[in-house]
């Protein structure tokens, strides 16, 4: 979601920076590639699920912003695997 540019503007002169959550954590253009990669892989070859694995692990390890900037083809995978990131470890 983009913010109105009157309060980018706002922000900016009250002396905020303002930004993307991958310019926040310092992720290059190749590691949010990256992260699309992976989820793409594992959405569409079933045996590639360990793709998805590395991403709920990377959000859980790196604390991935729930608001990455993601390809729309990826989003709603990354998102139901942030939600399952945020749930604690569950012994069974």
């Amino acid at each position: 979601m983009a913010m109105k540019r009157s309060k980018r503007e706002r922000l900016e002169s009250a002396g905020w920076r303002v930004g993307t959550a991958a310019e926040f954590l310092g992720l290059t253009a190749e590691e949010s590639a990256f992260v699309e990669m992976k989820l793409a892989s594992g959405m569409t070859a079933p045996h590639r699920l360990q793709d998805l694995a590395d991403v709920l692990r990377l959000i859980a390890v790196a604390r991935l912003p729930r608001e990455l900037a993601l390809d729309p083809y990826v989003r709603a995978k990354y998102d139901e695997l942030w939600q399952a990131a945020q749930r604690p470890d569950e012994d069974y």
